[in-house]
């Protein structure tokens, strides 16, 4: 998720984002690294696709205009439930919940619950 926020608020190409990143970032365990690669990889690759299912179960909010770590969250999560389809819709929202409850305005949490519960739904739809 901060990978993808650096992107976008920092206005960084991907791979300026790969390197200053992990420059800044402290020792972290080379499975968790290829891991956060890997979903960051893929929200990237897929950003349009999230960005119009963001537009499309969101009600009254545009992209630019909900907040730029929930915008973030959102991606990161609905980027594993596109690329990694192994891990149940229901783990991919808590794990990102838990993030958001860390990186979020208290007040965040049932939005994002709300809009990851949506795009699940239309996910197991197709």
């Amino acid at each position: 998720m901060q990978m993808l926020y650096q992107a976008d608020v920092g206005k960084q190409t991907p791979e300026q984002v790969r390197v200053n990143f992990w420059k800044a970032a402290d020792e972290v365990e080379p499975e968790v690294r290829g891991f956060a690669e890997d979903l960051f990889r893929v929200a990237v690759a897929h950003q349009e696709q999230i960005d119009e299912l963001l537009v499309a179960n969101s009600k009254h909010w545009r992209i630019e205009r909900m907040p730029a770590v929930d915008r973030n969250l959102l991606r990161m999560a609905v980027g594993e439930m596109l690329g990694f389809k192994g891990t149940p819709f229901p783990i991919v929202i808590n794990e990102a919940l838990e993030i958001g409850r860390r990186f979020s305005a208290p007040d965040s949490i049932n939005f994002l619950n709300g809009m990851l519960d949506a795009i699940a739904r239309s996910l197991i739809g197709k």
